[in-house]
């Protein structure tokens, strides 16, 4: 998992071109369940900044954390001036300071699950929020989905990241929830699905393709061959399923119904 979460570095123009951002209604969803003003935020794995962007234009003071060198490069160009930037790991962050809101963006499958939440809850402000956010993009179209699974299926029988607690995918509460819930550091965890449709070239979709890891992983002939044989099935465009699962969760207090 290091490896693949370390792959994105030789991408990141790619990744800041073709990955979605993130929209209005998500941001209004995090702020709403907070309850409270949010004026400081932490972001674990920010890649080239898109979530980042959508918290900070809320005039939130969002710390942005990154591991990988060009992925941060790629953020600074792009993020206000507001928005301060740490280069290191999720795993190696100081926690000398604590925000109202911490926050991962398609990222916190890369963490390290041993003292994910621990860190998480010495992270937040005694009346912090955390929230996850992200999902697969998939093809609208089940016969073109299905072209694309048996152009890749010499290279890769899938192109996704398994739930990394093994929740299956059909489970009414998805992972992070799922551990969330099993953890006395959260409490009044909650799960929605914000539907998102949207349609792009061909081309673009393979750029998209590009910049997951699983084919990042792959040796550059063999990335080059199957993201060809994946173009040669498309149509000229191509409607996507993106809807994004969020995640919320409070910390927990001994003395919070005192």
């Amino acid at each position: 998992m290091v490896v693949r979460a370390l792959s994105f570095g030789s991408a990141a123009s790619a990744y800041e071109q073709f990955r979605l951002g993130y929209p209005d209604e998500l941001v209004d969803e995090v702020l709403s369940y907070a309850g409270r003003p949010v004026r400081t935020a932490l972001e674990i794995g920010a890649g080239t900044g898109k979530a980042t962007r959508a918290f900070a234009g809320r005039g939130i003071a969002v710390t942005a954390t990154e591991p990988d060198a060009a992925m941060l490069a790629e953020l600074r160009k792009h993020v206000p001036a507001t928005v301060a930037t740490v280069q290191g790991a999720f795993e190696d962050l100081s926690l000398t300071s604590t925000y109202d809101l911490v926050f991962a963006a398609a990222s916190l499958h890369w963490t390290d699950p041993a003292d994910r939440w621990s860190r998480v809850a010495s992270l937040l402000n005694p009346d912090g929020i955390f929230a996850s956010f992200g999902g697969p993009m998939s093809l609208a179209d089940e016969a073109v989905e299905g072209a694309v699974r048996a152009a890749r299926s010499q290279f890769l029988a899938d192109d996704g990241v398994p739930s990394p607690d093994g929740t299956p995918a059909d489970s009414p509460m998805q992972w992070p929830g799922t551990e969330l819930l099993r953890s006395d550091l959260f409490i009044d965890v909650r799960q929605s699905t914000i539907e998102r449709r949207t349609t792009m070239s061909a081309l673009d979709y393979v750029g998209h393709l590009s910049t997951i890891s699983a084919y990042l992983e792959l040796p550059a002939s063999a990335r080059e061959e199957v993201l060809g044989r994946i173009r040669a099935v498309l149509p000229e465009r191509v409607t996507l399923v993106a809807d994004l699962t969020l995640h919320l969760a409070r910390i927990a207090r001994p003395n919070r119904e005192a």
